[in-house]
């Protein structure tokens, strides 16, 4: 545990991870509990977007695992120049990246069962990829200018698709679609080399294949972040706002056109995917970079600086402590005297206000899980 400086961090960066972190500690099963009071179209269409599509297509829920490592990505050259400032040398950045991607890998074992010592156990996991993308990207930034890591990007997202398009699973059925479970060159990997239990049995959305395109999505956010770094004297706090969203609009297009050839899919984790999440990213950073940082309004932001300062911690505690049942606890009575339309949201508001105010007793405490 350490406590990190709060006054030399981007604020943004803290509450945009926590606005993101928010949706998997319970505001969006509180979402589609609200609309179901209101149906239609409208509420039926936002409750939709709180869960994954079955394979091809796009959802709000698909946006959270890949803006959570691209916001990491932009914390990497902050974080990278005050290392260096200290006088870490080169093998002092390559211990640094490889610890925090191995943490990030053992916590997800961990989150995956570790301790159950129950075999085979799923390998694969969010946290995994997170610390695998990143420590790869990271170590792409260390080496390489800039032109070159948008030529590295570039490359992923055009071979991935290559290989994808051009490169069928052995093994798969005859007539099976290159882009489908079971005929796509990336479950055939994971069961070829992924050790333990595979998600889908024959596939896993965490596997090793689509790790590579996720390695851009991580380094999109580091020349993010490289960006944002450029003194106001070269670029002010607004043009830069405005270039992000410009930026956003542009992969955001870019990812629906490629759509036509190459199926936004997040758990293939394709390119087109990768552009339309870059676009999301983009585009919610230069909003909360501009109203936060730029102009400077800051009173809205405790509750998810609260959340963001402590994302791994509620994501692993979301798995370990039984917030369900401390909040059936304390608001379980209520939720039973509501009409059976309110008690679900009752009940949804509970474990999300249990699971703040675990995270907001930490903050106060200053206790922070720094990976």
């Amino acid at each position: 545990m350490n406590e990190p400086k709060l006054s030399q961090r981007l604020l943004s960066l803290d509450a945009l991870r926590g606005f993101d972190m928010l949706f998997i500690m319970g505001f969006a099963t509180l979402v589609v509990n609200v609309c179901h009071l209101f149906p239609g179209d409208v509420s039926a269409a936002v409750a939709e977007s709180m869960s994954h599509p079955a394979w091809h297509g796009f959802s709000h829920h698909d946006t959270i695992f890949p803006l959570f490592l691209f916001i990491a990505g932009i914390s990497y050259p902050f974080s990278l120049a005050k290392q260096r400032s200290l006088g870490a040398t080169q093998g002092d950045l390559y211990r640094k990246i490889l610890k925090r991607g191995a943490l990030l890998i053992l916590f997800g074992l961990i989150y995956n069962g570790l301790f159950r010592l129950d075999w085979p156990m799923r390998t694969a996991s969010v946290l995994g990829r997170i610390g695998l993308a990143w420590a790869l990207a990271a170590m792409l930034f260390l080496n390489f200018r800039t032109r070159t890591r948008i030529g590295i990007v570039g490359a992923i997202l055009v071979g991935y698709w290559a290989l994808l398009a051009l490169v069928p699973a052995p093994d798969a059925p005859a007539g099976a679609d290159v882009y489908s479970m079971e005929g796509t060159i990336v479950g055939y990997i994971d069961r070829l080399l992924l050790p333990g239990k595979l998600h889908n049995k024959i596939f896993d959305p965490e596997g090793l294949l689509s790790t590579v395109p996720a390695v851009a999505t991580a380094m999109l956010g580091m020349l993010t972040g490289e960006f944002v770094r450029l003194s106001e004297q070269r670029l002010s706090g607004n043009r830069k706002a405005l270039y992000m969203a410009l930026a956003a609009v542009a992969f955001t297009l870019v990812g629906i056109l490629w759509d036509l050839s190459f199926p936004i899919n997040k758990k293939l984790w394709t390119s087109s995917f990768v552009c339309v999440v870059a676009g999301y990213s983009l585009g919610m950073f230069a909003l909360f970079y501009w109203i936060i940082d730029v102009k400077g309004y800051k009173g809205w932001v405790l509750p998810f600086q609260v959340i963001g300062l402590n994302s791994i911690t509620i994501y692993m505690a979301q798995r370990i402590v039984d917030f369900k049942g401390i909040s059936a606890f304390f608001f379980g009575g209520l939720a039973a005297k509501m009409p059976e339309a309110l008690a679900p949201v009752v009940a949804s508001t509970g474990y999300l206000l249990v699971s703040w105010l675990f995270l907001y007793f930490l903050y106060k405490k200053r206790i922070f899980l720094k990976v």
